[in-house]
C-alpha cells in the first residue's frame, strides 16, 4: 500500500489551521501530526511532498457545473474529460454535475445518460443532481429510488417557460416528496412568465444588444421567486437550496427567512462576486461572454453577497460552470440577446478568485475552506469523505502557494473555451500539486491525472438537516 507524507505545511480546514504533516496511505488520509513530534518524524513513506511556506488544504467541491449540457441548440463546449481536468488545475477534487430529465421521459433516463458522458471520462470524483423537467406522478416516484441511490438533490426551475419551468403546483409536489424522503430541493428562482415578457418588449422595441439580458432579468424578480420559493418550501416543511443567488434583495429574502430558523441555504457563484453589468455592456458584443442567468447586477450588489457570505445567510460559494464559446455559440444571439447560450466559464478559478478575496480581505482563510470544501460537502452528503482532511478522509489535497502571482487568461487556462471572463486579472495565491484520492493529478504545476481516475461518488441526504 503506497505511503506518502506530506511535511511542513499550513493545514487550513473549516474548522482549524495548524503547522501539521499529513499521512497518506493508498486513497486515505490517516493520521496528522505536529510537524516537529516524534510521531511525524517516525512516518516512513514512498513519497514526501515538502510544503514548507504552502498551504495543505482539502480538494474543492464544486456542486454546480454543467458538463456537456444542452441549451438554445447547442453544447456547453467543456466535455466531462476536459471539464474536470480543469477543475483538478483550480484544486477542485470532487463536481456535482446536473443529468436532465427530458420532458416526457422518466428520471432514470436522463440520469443513466449522464452517467454515460461521464463515466470512464473524469479526471476527478463526481456525483450528480437530478433536474427535474417533468413533474408528475412517475417521477415523484422516482424521485424516492434515486435518494435511495445517492442522487439525493433535485433542481427546479422557476425560469425557462417551455424548456424547464415549473409551476407552483409542481414545485410544491416535488417538495412535498423532497420533505418525505429526504432529497434537497435546488431552485431556480427567477420569475420566468414575467421575464418573457420584459423579454418580448425589449426585443419588439430594438433593445437586442447583451446588457439588456440583464436589464430584463430583473433583481426584483429574482427575489420574488425567491420569496415564493421559501414560502412553498414552508407549506411543504422541506428545507431548499437557492442556487447562483445575485442580487441584494434575494440575500434579504434568505436572511429574513434564515432569521426565523428555517432550513433555507443559499449559494452565490464568483462571477457575482467579481464581475457586474459593466461586462454586459462591453461593447462589440463583446458582452455576450457574460451572459448566464441569473444575471450579472450593478457592482454595488457585491458587498451584499460577502456580506452574506460571511454572516452564513449564503453558505456555498459553487461556480454553475457552463461554458459556451465565444465563437459560433454566443455568436448565436447577435441581433437577439434571448438567442445567446446561459453559461460562463469558471470550475477552473474558483479556489484561486476565493482566495483573492482572503487577499482582499473580504473572507478569512477558514472561511474560504468552509464555503469552497467543507459546507458543499456537507450540504450534499460527501461529508466527511470530501471537504476536510482529517483521518478517515479521501486523500483530496491540494498543496497551495499563497504567495505566487498569476494572470488569468484564455491564454494559460485549460477549460475548453475560447476566452476567458477575467482575462487580465491579477491574482494572489496558486495550486502547486492536487492529490485526489492520494493520485496525483497535478504535480507542481504539471498535469500527471488521466481520464477515468475521477469515480462516481454516491451522496448521503444533506448533512445541515440529520
Amino acid at each position: 500500500m503506497p505511503r506518502t507524507v506530506i511535511r511542513g505545511g499550513l493545514v487550513i480546514t473549516a474548522a482549524e489551521e495548524t503547522h501539521a504533516d499529513v499521512l497518506i496511505e493508498d486513497e486515505k488520509i490517516v493520521a496528522l501530526a505536529a510537524s516537529d513530534s516524534e510521531c511525524a518524524r517516525g512516518w516512513s513513506a514512498d513519497r514526501i511532498i515538502d510544503a514548507t511556506g504552502k498551504y495543505v488544504i482539502p480538494g474543492g467541491v464544486d456542486p454546480h457545473t454543467h458538463m456537456e449540457m444542452p441549451f438554445g441548440g447547442t453544447f456547453a463546449a467543456d466535455t466531462f474529460e476536459t471539464g474536470t481536468r480543469a477543475a483538478a488545475w483550480g484544486g477542485t477534487t470532487t463536481i456535482v454535475d446536473f443529468a436532465i430529465q427530458t420532458k416526457g421521459h422518466a428520471l432514470r433516463e436522463g440520469l443513466d445518460a449522464w452517467h454515460l458522458k461521464a463515466g470512464g471520462n473524469c479526471a476527478i470524483d463526481y456525483g450528480f443532481h437530478m433536474i427535474l423537467s417533468d413533474v408528475d406522478q412517475g417521477s415523484l416516484k422516482e424521485m424516492d429510488l434515486l435518494v435511495e441511490e445517492g442522487v439525493t438533490s433535485f433542481k427546479l426551475f422557476m425560469a425557462y417557460p417551455g424548456v424547464f419551468y415549473s409551476d407552483d403546483g409542481q414545485i410544491l409536489r416535488a417538495m412535498q416528496r423532497g420533505a418525505h424522503n429526504g432529497g434537497l430541493i435546488m431552485m431556480h428562482a427567477e420569475n420566468g412568465i414575467a421575464i418573457d415578457v420584459l423579454v418580448e418588449q425589449a426585443l419588439a422595441e430594438g433593445r437586442t444588444d447583451p446588457r439588456y439580458h440583464g436589464e430584463v432579468r430583473k433583481a426584483l424578480l429574482e427575489s420574488e421567486a425567491t420569496h415564493r420559493a421559501i414560502q412553498l418550501a414552508r407549506v411543504a416543511g422541506a428545507p431548499l437550496y437557492v442556487v447562483h443567488v445575485s442580487a441584494e434583495e434575494a440575500v434579504a429574502e434568505l436572511t429574513q427567512a434564515r432569521d426565523k430558523g428555517l432550513p433555507v441555504f443559499g449559494e452565490t457563484c464568483p462571477q457575482y462576486l467579481f464581475l457586474s453589468t459593466d461586462n454586459l455592456a462591453e461593447p462589440d458584443f463583446e458582452g455576450a461572454k457574460y451572459v448566464c442567468s441569473t444575471p450579472l447586477r450593478p457592482r454595488e450588489h457585491q458587498a451584499a453577497l460577502w456580506r452574506g457570505l460571511r454572516t452564513n445567510d449564503l453558505q456555498v460559494v459553487s461556480t454553475d460552470h457552463c461554458p459556451f464559446c465565444f465563437s459560433g455559440q454566443k455568436e448565436l444571439g447577435r441581433g437577439d440577446f434571448s438567442k445567446i447560450p446561459n453559461g460562463m466559464p469558471g470550475v477552473e478559478h474558483r479556489m484561486d478568485l476565493l482566495h483573492q478575496a482572503v487577499v482582499d480581505g473580504h473572507i478569512s482563510r477558514r472561511r474560504w475552506i468552509e464555503i469552497a470544501c467543507a459546507t458543499p460537502a456537507r450540504m450534499f452528503g460527501l461529508y466527511p469523505k470530501k471537504g476536510t482532511i482529517a483521518p478517515g478522509a479521501d486523500a483530496d489535497v491540494v498543496i497551495y502557494d499563497p504567495g505566487a502571482e498569476q494572470t488569468l487568461s484564455v491564454e494559460t487556462h485549460h477549460m475548453n473555451v475560447d476566452y476567458s471572463a477575467y482575462e487580465g486579472k491579477q491574482i494572489t495565491g496558486q495550486v502547486r500539486t492536487v492529490l485526489s484520492r492520494g493520485t496525483t493529478v497535478i504535480d507542481q504545476r504539471e498535469y500527471t491525472g488521466r481520464a477515468g481516475h475521477g469515480r462516481y461518488v454516491p451522496r448521503a441526504t444533506c448533512q445541515y438537516l440529520s
